[in-house]
Order: C-alpha cells, then sequence, then structure tokens
C-alpha cells in the first residue's frame, strides 16, 4: 500500500512548540484522511528547529464508493421541511428524490445518494493547505509583501518549503500537488543550515532520513537526545568529572540543533562560591547548558572511576561526532539523579568550573571558540549571580523605615533576612486584593503554625512530646509505615536536614521555633537571588537563614514549607518544618474559601487542590492526628480580626479630622463602631470562648467536603479501593470530642500533652471554643479515616469478613427496605418478644460486639473493632436461616426489624457496609 511523507520546513520553531506541533499535525492530517474515507496502517510525526515531519504507512490509494440513503419527511409535509430535506440531501429538487411507503407512516422522501471515491492525491491536496492555514499555534506570524493583505498565510516562523511524495515501494511516488500562499509543494527539501544548505530530491521516508543524514540533520528528536546524553557523559567521564543531568533542559537543547555537537566551557573558580543552585540556574537559564559536579574520590565513599563504554581511559575522548550510529548512552559512574533546585541540594559532590554545551555545527578548529565564547557569556551572567549573592547579605538603605515593621515581628534589623521580612511588610506587597498583603499572611501563618506546632510535636516526637537529639542530616524517626494496603513505594528522598537538641514542647521552644520559622518564610522573596530566579524561593531562605546564625529547623521550615509541590515531591518531616506547611497551606485554603474562590472544574487558579493534597500527604505521611475542621475556624478567624482591624484603622483615620477639630464626640455613634471594630479583632485573636458560628460552621463542612475529595484521589493513587473510602466517609460517627460534643479539657500552659501511648487525640488549638452548636469536625481527622480504611480493608479479605458484609448488607438492606415503607421499627430491642433461639443468640453477640467494638474504637484499634464485629457472621447466618423478619405479629416483626438496625448501628461505627461492593 502506498506511503505518504510530509515535511514542513520553516525558520527555526522555538524548541518548546516542536513536539506539541508535531503531534497536532499527526492528529489534524490523520483525523482529516479518515474522515474522507481513507484508512492507514501507522503514522509517526518527526520535528528538528527547522521542520515538521509526517510519515504514513498503509495508506488506501482511494477512498470507498458511497452509497447511502437519506430520510426525508411525509410527502403531505409542509413545505419549509421539504426544503430542509433537500438542502441536508443536496438535492436540486424535490424531483431527484424517491417515494418511499410505509403501511403505518404513508408515503415519505428518501434521497438516495451516491459517491464515487476519490484518489488519495486529491484528498490529500485539498485538506493539507486547510491544515496548514488553520494550523493551532500558540503564537504565529505573517512575513513578506504578502503580509499585506487580508487572511494571508500566518506560521509560526516563514514557512519556506513544503515536501509531500505518495506512492507504493515497488513504483516511483508522485508529488501531491498544491499550493499555499505561493510555496508550491514538490518533492525536496535542504540540509543543514551551514554544512548541506543546498537542495536533496527525496522520493519516500527512508532515503529522505538518510539524505538528510548525510546533510548533517539528525531527523529524529529522541536520537538527538541520546546522542547529547551519550557525548555530555563521556565528555565528563574524561575530565573527571560527573554529568548533572537535567530531563528538561535536555529536551529543550535537543530542540535547538540538527546535528548536536558536545563542547566543555569553563569560567573562574572564585565563582563556585555562589551556591551550587544559582550557577546551575544561570547557566541552564541563559546559556542551556549542563553544569558538572567533581567526582568523588574511592576513600569518600564513591566508586572510583572506570572507563565506560567509547571511553577507554581519562584521557580526551575522541571526536564527538564520530561513529554515531554505534554511540551508546553511557551511565554516570556515580549515579547522581537529577535533582531539582528546590530542594537546596545541588548534588552531594560539589560542582565544578566546567559546564557542557551542546553547539549545532562541526567547527573546523574543534569547538574552541564556540566553548570560548559561551564561557565569556556565562562567566558575565555568573558576575551578576555574585553581586545579587553579595548584596542579600548586606543591610539595606532603608532601615530606619523598617523599624515599624520590624516591632511587628519581633525582627532584628542586625540580620539581611530579617530586614527583607520587614521590607517585605513596609512595602505592603499585596498577596490578593481581598485577603490583605504578604505581611498580613506572614503574621496569619505565624499565630496558626504557634497553634499547630506542640500538636505536630506530639505525634512525630517519639516520646511523650519530647524532641529527641540527633545529629544534623537523621530524621526524628523512621518513615511511618504502609496505612493502605498495596501502598505504592515511596520515593527515596534525602533525610531533612536538622539539629534539633533537647527541645521540650512542654516549654514552648517548639512554638517559637514554628514561630520564627513562619516569620521569616516569606522573606526571600524580596532577595535579588529569589527576584533573577523565582523558583529559588525557600531554597535561598534557607541559605541566608544559616548564614546569619538561625536554628536548622528554622531555616529548613523555610525551604520546606512549600512542600510538597506535587504527587512526586517528598513531605517535609521536621515538626517545625511541618508546622509551617501546614499553616502555610491551610492559610491559603481558608482564606480563598472565606472569598468564593473555589476550584471550578478544571480551572484551579490558585493551585488549591495541590495545596489540599499537600495537607493530605503531610497529615497522612507524618501520622499526626489533628481535626482540621477546628483549624480551618481558628484560620479563618485569623483573617475576619485582620479585616476587621484594617477597617477599624480605615475610619478612626477618616475620624481623626473631625475629633481634631472637636467635630465630634469621643462617645458618639461612629466612635461606638470603631471600638467595637477593634474589641471584635482582638476577641478573635484571643483565645475566649465563643462558639462556632453557624457560617463558620457551613465554611468548614464545605472545605471538608473538599479535602474529602483530595484524601479519596490520595489514598486511591495508593492502591486503595474506592468504595471503601466511600463507606468509611459514610458512615461519619466519630464524636469531635469526648463528652457531649463538648472539647475536651485545655492542654496545661505551655502546651503540655498527655503520653502518646494512649493513643488520645491531639488538643484543637481552639482553646475555650466548643463545637456543640453543630457537628463541625465529623471525619476531619484524616489520618484516622486512613487507618479505618486500612483496618476495613484488611477485614474484608478474610472469609469472615466476605461472610459479614453479605449478612451485613442484608440486614441493612431490609431494614432500609422497611423505612421505606414507613413500618414501623421498635426504638429498642425487647428481648422478651423473642420466640427463637437464633434471635436471642443474635441479641447476645450484637451486645457483644457493640460493647468491643466500641472499646477497641474508643482506642482507634480499627483492626480489633473489625475483629470484634465477625462474632455477628455465624449468629447473623442462623438468625436469616431460621427466623422470618416480617412476621404477621406486628409487635414481633417491629422488635426484630429493630434488631436488625443494631446490626446496621455497630457496623457502622467504622464504616458504611451498604457503600461496599460485593
Amino acid at each position: 500500500m502506498p506511503d505518504l511523507l510530509l515535511e514542513l520546513r520553516s525558520e527555526e520553531i522555538p524548541a518548546r512548540m516542536q513536539r506539541k506541533a508535531a503531534g497536532d499535525l499527526k492528529k489534524l492530517l490523520t483525523d482529516g484522511l479518515v474522515d474522507a474515507g481513507l484508512i492507514y496502517e501507522a503514522a509517526r510525526e518527526y520535528w528538528t528547529p527547522r521542520r515538521l515531519t509526517l510519515d504514513i504507512r498503509g495508506l488506501t490509494a482511494r477512498s470507498k464508493d458511497i452509497s447511502e440513503e437519506i430520510k426525508g419527511p411525509s410527502t403531505k409535509a409542509p413545505e419549509p421541511a421539504v426544503q430542509g430535506f433537500l438542502r441536508k440531501a443536496g438535492l436540486a429538487s424535490i424531483a431527484e428524490a424517491h417515494v418511499h411507503s410505509d403501511p403505518k407512516k404513508g408515503d415519505f422522501y428518501v434521497a438516495h445518494i451516491s459517491r464515487p471515491g476519490r484518489p488519495a492525491e486529491q484528498i490529500i491536496a485539498e485538506l493539507v493547505p486547510g491544515i496548514i492555514r488553520n494550523f493551532p499555534w500558540p503564537k504565529s506570524m505573517r512575513w513578506g509583501p504578502a503580509s499585506a493583505k487580508p487572511g494571508s498565510l500566518r506560521w509560526v516562523r516563514p514557512l519556506q518549503s513544503i515536501l509531500c511524495t505518495f506512492g507504493p515501494e515497488t513504483e516511483e511516488p508522485v508529488v501531491v500537488d498544491f499550493e499555499i500562499d505561493g510555496i508550491r509543494s514538490g518533492n525536496v527539501t535542504y540540509g543543514h543550515r551551514f554544512h548541506a544548505p543546498g537542495t536533496i530530491t527525496v522520493r519516500r521516508f527512508d532515503d529522505y532520513v538518510a539524505k538528510l543524514e548525510a546533510a548533517k540533520v539528525v531527523l529524529d528528536a529522541d536520537r538527538r537526545k541520546e546522542i547529547i546524553l551519550a557525548d555530555a557523559r563521556n565528555l565528563a567521564f574524561a575530565s573527571g568529572l560527573d554529568l548533572v543531568e537535567d530531563e528538561g533542559l535536555l529536551e529543550e537543547v535537543s530542540g535547538l540543533v540538527e546535528w548536536p555537537v558536545v563542547l566543555m566551557g569553563e569560567f573562574e573558580q572564585d565563582f563556585l562560591a555562589i551556591p551550587a543552585e544559582v550557577i546551575r540556574l544561570t547557566i541552564r537559564a541563559n546559556q542551556k547548558c549542563f553544569v558538572t559536579t567533581r567526582q568523588i574520590s574511592p576513600l569518600e565513599g564513591e566508586m572510583s572511576p572506570q572507563a565506560t563504554e567509547g571511553v577507554a581511559s581519562r584521557e580526551a575522548p575522541a571526536s564527538p561526532v564520530r561513529d554515531r550510529e554505534s554511540r551508546q548512552v553511557v551511565p554516570t559512574p556515580s549515579g547522581l539523579p537529577a535533582i531539582s533546585p528546590s530542594r537546596g541540594e545541588i548534588s552531594q559532590s560539589p560542582l565544578s568550573n566546567r559546564f557542557i554545551l551542546t553547539a549545532n555545527i562541526e567547527a573546523k578548529d574543534g569547538g574552541k571558540e564556540i566553548a570560548h565564547g559561551n564561557g565569556k557569556v556565562v562567566r558575565a551572567r555568573l558576575s551578576d549571580a555574585l553581586y545579587f549573592w553579595k548584596t542579600d547579605q548586606g543591610d539595606l538603605p532603608d532601615l530606619d523605615q523598617l523599624q515599624a515593621s520590624a516591632q511587628k515581628f519581633g525582627l532584628d534589623l542586625k540580620k539581611p533576612l530579617d530586614q527583607r521580612m520587614a521590607r517585605l511588610d513596609h512595602l505592603n506587597v499585596t498577596f490578593h486584593a481581598k485577603l490583605g498583603t504578604q505581611g498580613e499572611r506572614v503574621e496569619r501563618i505565624a499565630r496558626l503554625a504557634e497553634e499547630l506546632a506542640p500538636i505536630v510535636a506530639q505525634s512525630i516526637s517519639p516520646l511523650e512530646g519530647e524532641m529527641a537529639g540527633r545529629p544534623e542530616g537523621v530524621a526524628s524517626r523512621e518513615a511511618p509505615a504502609s496505612s493502605v494496603q498495596n501502598r505504592k513505594p515511596r520515593q527515596d528522598v534525602p533525610t531533612p536536614s536538622v539539629a534539633f537538641g533537647d527541645i521540650s514542647p512542654s516549654r514552648g521552644e517548639i512554638t517559637a521555633l514554628a514561630r520564627r520559622a513562619a516569620v521569616l518564610a516569606k522573606a526571600d522573596l524580596t532577595t535579588e537571588v529569589v527576584g533573577e530566579f523565582p523558583e529559588l524561593q525557600g531554597a535561598m531562605g534557607r541559605k541566608y537563614a544559616l548564614l546569619q546564625g538561625e536554628h536548622p529547623s528554622v531555616a529548613a521550615a523555610i525551604e520546606e514549607h512549600y512542600k510538597p509541590q506535587g504527587p512526586s515531591d517528598r513531605v517535609p518531616t521536621d515538626p517545625v518544618s511541618v508546622a509551617v506547611a501546614l499553616a502555610d497551606k491551610l492559610d491559603t485554603l481558608v482564606g480563598f474559601w472565606a472569598i468564593d474562590e473555589k476550584p471550578t472544574g478544571s480551572k484551579d487558579p490558585y493551585a488549591l487542590r495541590r495545596a489540599a493534597l499537600g495537607v493530605v500527604r503531610i497529615l497522612v505521611e507524618n501520622e499526626v492526628r489533628l481535626e482540621i475542621a477546628m483549624q480551618f475556624i481558628r484560620s479563618g478567624r485569623h483573617l475576619m480580626a485582620q479585616l476587621l482591624q484594617k477597617e477599624a484603622g480605615k475610619a478612626e483615620a477618616r475620624l481623626a479630622p473631625m475629633r481634631a477639630m472637636e467635630e465630634l464626640s469621643g462617645k458618639g455613634l461612629l466612635s461606638q463602631l470603631t471600638s467595637l471594630s477593634e474589641r471584635a479583632s482582638q476577641l478573635m485573636f484571643s483565645d475566649a470562648d465563643v462558639p462556632p458560628q453557624d457560617w463558620e460552621i457551613d465554611r468548614a463542612r464545605d472545605l471538608l467536603a473538599f479535602f474529602h475529595d483530595r484524601l479519596k484521589v490520595y489514598l486511591r493513587d495508593q492502591g486503595a479501593r474506592h468504595d471503601l473510602i466511600d463507606a468509611v466517609l459514610a458512615a461519619g460517627s466519630r464524636p469531635i470530642s469526648p463528652l457531649e460534643g463538648e472539647m475536651s479539657a485545655k492542654p496545661t500552659e505551655g502546651g503540655a500533652v498527655p503520653p502518646a501511648s494512649r493513643r488520645e487525640a491531639p488538643p484543637s488549638a481552639l482553646p475555650g471554643i466548643s463545637p456543640s452548636r453543630g457537628e463541625i469536625g465529623q471525619n476531619d481527622d484524616l489520618l484516622q479515616i486512613v487507618r479505618r480504611v486500612e483496618a476495613l480493608g484488611s477485614f474484608l479479605d478474610t472469609e469472615d469478613g466476605k461472610n459479614l458484609l453479605a449478612g451485613t448488607k442484608r440486614a441493612a438492606n431490609i431494614v432500609a427496605a422497611e423505612e421505606k415503607k414507613g413500618t414501623a421499627i421498635a426504638s429498642s430491642v425487647e428481648p422478651a418478644l423473642f420466640r427463637e433461639d437464633a434471635e436471642k443468640t443474635l441479641f447476645a453477640a450484637v451486645n457483644q460486639a457493640e460493647r468491643q467494638a466500641g472499646e477497641a474504637i474508643q482506642n482507634e484499634d480499627f483492626s480489633a473493632a473489625m475483629l470484634a464485629l465477625s462474632v455477628l457472621r455465624e449468629p447473623v447466618d442462623s438468625f436469616f436461616e431460621k427466623v422470618l423478619v416480617n412476621d404477621e405479629d406486628q409487635a414481633v416483626r417491629a422488635n426484630r426489624l429493630a434488631l436488625l438496625a443494631r446490626i446496621r448501628a455497630a457496623t457502622d461505627r467504622v464504616a458504611d457496609f451498604s457503600k461496599i461492593a460485593g
């Protein structure tokens, strides 16, 4: 069958657009061919900086003849209906239609349409010009004299030639002839812009690829990537270095060259004083080059350099452009992964002063001038970076204007990072028009982090809330065991760089560290380095914090409070980092919920889904117990207090001139309103006994439902069954406090907490607030939900679990059906009405299961709770075998239904079994 070859050659296409453009070309053309009645066996797209190419194999030479009948209206139909039928069928008059009869419907019109098949060349010639004219480029341009005319051709860069051939392998292919804006299709293309700019006549795809290769053009982008990566690894290894791989940069560089030639440049050693992240981003962003690291010797724990395929020794390798066909990708000796600069660690090995660049030509001097020229540009860029780095460590010129901000946050203006935080607040940098400034947001985050820190420390610290001392680089505890069956293995991630010492949350030290970290968390936004490289926010704050002597946990939290930034990113594990990360994300979510800026459909401009998923992962993977609905209310009150305070300040400013002129009494109505706003603000910032209001409860419930959706996504990704998740969430039976909806006693001063062995829920961090006005916090302990899902899944995998599920669902279905009918069900079970031994046995078993399961649930041992319920299996089976529920005696029937309702209620304490499949 014939093959189709299409090439659209232009000036250089931006690298970021090439892959998608080639895919769009493939989809548009193949869809058009299929719609026209042609079929094909395979299609593959290719791209280089100067061309988009499509190879379609096994395309039919002609579309099929089409015969169809189009049914029309009745012969008695009004004229408008008849005319519509004619337009649809493409008939000139009703005389061209046929009349068919139906015994029931009578006579009606039918159009018999016959369309002969068309040659594929004709279809292609009609299809391709339309695709080119309407191609979906993100940005396009017009060029030349024709650009002044309306409707002139637009392309991403000036289109120069079109190659289009069609034909079988056994015959000479033909040129599919068409023209668009003076560019006529042909069988001619061109090679490399400098090495082989002459014309190349092409027959079909195989000789097209071979001739381009001979003309210094590697058509396959993936092969260009392999060449660049292999040559870069070999060149680095030959110089005693390791390549720091970067998949995103490799993809971009492969789209900048048609004939990749890998070279090595260098810069002065003095620039290595700049942080590695800054060097890497400077070289990557400005010169599209890879950085290298020095190989670690065997004495330092790394394997010694070994010759890899293609590299015989530590001597300089052969020319990197020779023997391209046999070159293999050589793994780096140290196996360094691609490291995200946001982690703050470019590599365990120090950077070298050499970098890898990719040229598009084979220079006569071996690339010396190219490398030298790139080195000059890199040195200039690094000089700027060094200036930024040193400037950020110096004093700001306007310190005298920052005193008020420094006093508000307790900042030390002798420290550079404190100065930057004071400036951030002083400049009133807007976070969101309705949510205030960055300084106001930092104030809210700091308050919330203070409240969360003791709760987090209680969950994470090993002994009764005490932080165990550990050397820097050693995590506080082992990673938690999998809490969901078949959980995917977590990525190996570096342990947090912290050195906590002997810190007790009861002494308030963790609270102080959390507040300090939250206050400095956004300070690096005003630094010069982050202004140049926004992706380094957090990472640079950590470095500046360590330079000014901050506690390692504070420094770590400044960087890690942004994490996790995606499903594959690691979560913070240091208690201070966890507290600040939770505070930051909860403030964001509560704030945008307060102004009704929620995600809708596929739109989530403020990444609120990612923030909620981050909270879920932090709580679950660190095994932190938190009544999250109460935190919604607390965070919302922080925001409301600020808004009231701001409005009171504005009102006071307007009243001040009138007071000065004695035109306004201090006891007037306006003055009283201002005073009330100030008192309300103070009340919301305080720990006063203010019950949650209805609007607070409604907002907390809505946001909690959003978190449940994110938790479902997380657990499904970990392998949990969706029906088990729904069953646990539907149960919603956990009381939010120990005694009749009231909060447990407040923690002692300083945050003292009960022993971890008692497995009690942590303090709510909402002192004095009673949720008795509404059940705010049902299913708001996300970690508990995960444990219940795990216990339920394990139990249902057993034979007892499967049988109990069947019996329980049968009982629940009977009760639900009778409730729907309005059948009377007794309010309690009366043993005196039992007539069968099976009833008595089941009643005793239910009493025992309820008691034992209740005790297990109180201890949060959900596996034990499920085990306690498993004793119901045999009594339930026996009951349904020997007892007729719908007895003729209404009292007996109501009593038996009440017994079944007790079974449903007992199992509902763990999960709603009616939601479980099977």
